[in-house]
């Protein structure tokens, strides 16, 4: 602070801290107390309760639907695949429908040129890419 001119200041110590304003003699009746809500006193503890002791929990057996064999109660889940995914090819497109009727055409066409290629996962998102104009697009990743 090289531009500070302590003449503006008086009588006053620049290096003493500024008190509270009911720290003085005379108080200006603020008070520093916890605010009361209406609970009860902020201050006061709520009396220990002694915890119980955690009773051991019941198995409960999924009931069977009706009529159906026990092998037939849940649909089987689809494995992950077993094979190694060695790439990824991304494609994208705005959201138009005309666009989108390229990618399939796209996508196609790239399977058909590398028939070698097993497709092992698929994700699609959908956002917006940065290019001249941010515009929504169409994202959709092929695992192989």
């Amino acid at each position: 602070m090289d531009n500070f001119d302590s003449s503006s200041l008086g009588s006053q110590d620049a290096n003493k801290p500024i008190p509270f304003d009911d720290s003085g003699p005379s108080g200006s009746g603020v008070s520093h107390a916890p605010l009361d809500l209406g609970g009860g006193s902020a201050v006061q503890k709520p009396p220990a309760v002694a915890p119980k002791p955690a009773a051991a929990p019941k198995p409960v057996a999924a009931p069977k639907p009706a009529g159906l064999p026990a092998t037939a109660a849940r649909p089987a889940q689809q494995a992950a695949p077993t094979e190694r995914v060695t790439g990824v090819k991304t494609f994208f497109t705005k959201l138009h429908p005309g666009a989108i009727n390229f990618l399939d055409e796209q996508i196609g066409k790239w399977l058909q040129e590398n028939p070698s290629i097993t497709a092992k996962w698929t994700n699609i998102v959908v956002g917006e890419v940065q290019a001249k104009k941010t515009e929504p697009n169409i994202l959709i990743s092929v695992w192989y």
